[in-house]
């Protein structure tokens, strides 16, 4: 039975990946069709972030009211209605109507397979999970690729990509006495009543881990956006060889949450962690001085040492703070990375506006630091909760 959860959950974190990177893509033909300016691909992006935030917040009481298996199933439900609603929307005001429950639905499933596994399979799961998101993120442009010079080629993408989800609900829906049979084996301390959100936020440790995957997201969502235009502005690359570049980026944190996976048997998820922080503070430094011919050198470690750093924290969030609290924390955490991934880029921007684009790799490496500052106060002021529960 593990086996067939462990395959449903790795074909949902498939199924997130997909849009995610779709509107990206699809983009510069639906603006032109739609007739409105590319700015407004941020709007669209920041109500799938606003819906998200609010999911992750609500998802543990939905959780615990309906079950894993079902929120899941109504979640990948509502996403894919969203998408198919892109296929027949007739203007951008109903793109952004649409927006919502596209967010809602991603938040959901993501905090809520999230705990699953953390709570109910090793590390090396969780690393491999996050790098099914990364296949579904690489797959969804390139659904595109054979449709999108078409007459109306990007809604016929939507719609394949909503296919394609529906076919993930219907197997999720055919499934969900298994879910109930095995969510069904609660240990003792989950039978407690559900924590309140407050005082989740002030369990020792919370607020910094949930500001490290604030700065996580933060310093992730801002290179992959910016990369390509620092290398242009700051370095001279060509936009051509500064695009293919940038996928050295995304390779490296594929790539590095599945070896991420393959060595947590040997060692701990807190030292890969540490060693995921100091790779892409090197990768960072190798932007900062190294010559253009390096960028892709300096991204693909960057991307590597991002790698086991969100899954890792992650799967740490139950042993740190007890699985009565893990799925409190876990919306929290996904709530403060949405934020993070939603404000910081354009933070950025604007102040490129101001100075350039030339100071990317100092901006990154300020929140690396401060990534590594806010997970080590986490782990050290987290130890008290552990003590806690071994002693009762």
């Amino acid at each position: 039975m593990a086996t067939v959860f462990l395959a449903l959950i790795y074909a949902s974190f498939v199924s997130l990946g997909l849009p995610d990177a779709v509107l990206g893509a699809a983009w510069p033909v639906m603006g032109k069709e739609l007739a409105v300016p590319d700015g407004y691909a941020g709007l669209l992006s920041m109500t799938v972030a606003g819906g998200t935030v609010v999911s992750s917040l609500l998802a543990d009481r939905l959780l615990s009211r309906f079950g894993t298996g079902r929120v899941t199933a109504a979640s990948v439900a509502l996403t894919a209605a969203a998408l198919l609603g892109y296929c027949f929307a007739p203007g951008f005001f109903w793109l952004v109507v649409l927006a919502v429950p596209l967010g809602l639905g991603a938040g959901a499933v993501d905090a809520g397979l999230n705990n699953f596994v953390a709570l109910h399979y090793g590390a090396r799961h969780m690393n491999w999970l996050h790098c099914f998101w990364g296949l579904g993120a690489m797959l969804g442009p390139l659904v595109l690729t054979g449709v999108v010079e078409k007459p109306g080629g990007w809604r016929i993408g939507y719609g394949i990509v909503s296919g394609l989800q529906w076919v993930l609900v219907a197997v999720l829906a055919a499934t969900l006495p298994l879910w109930n049979r095995f969510e069904h084996r609660p240990a003792p301390s989950e039978q407690a009543p559900r924590p309140v959100v407050g005082t989740v936020v002030h369990l020792p440790g919370a607020a910094q881990q949930i500001l490290a995957y604030f700065f996580y997201c933060s310093i992730e969502a801002t290179a992959g956006l910016w990369a390509a235009s620092w290398m242009v502005s700051a370095r001279g690359v060509a936009a051509a060889t500064a695009a293919g570049w940038v996928s050295m980026y995304y390779l490296g944190i594929t790539a590095g949450r599945f070896l991420s996976g393959c060595v947590t048997r040997r060692f701990s998820t807190l030292t890969l962690i540490r060693l995921g922080e100091g790779v892409c503070m090197a990768g960072m430094l190798v932007l900062a001085f190294g010559p253009a011919f390096l960028c892709p050198v300096g991204l693909g470690l960057v991307g590597l040492g991002f790698a086991p750093v969100y899954p890792g924290l992650m799967h740490e969030t139950p042993r740190r703070f007890g699985p009565v609290y893990s799925q409190s924390m876990i919306g929290l955490q996904m709530a403060g990375a949405y934020l993070g991934s939603t404000l910081m880029p354009p933070v950025f921007g604007a102040l490129a506006a101001r100075v350039g684009v030339a100071f990317l790799p100092w901006f990154l490496l300020a929140g690396a630091l401060l990534l590594t500052i806010c997970g080590e106060q986490a782990v050290r002021r987290s130890r008290v909760n552990v003590l806690d529960e071994e002693g009762d």
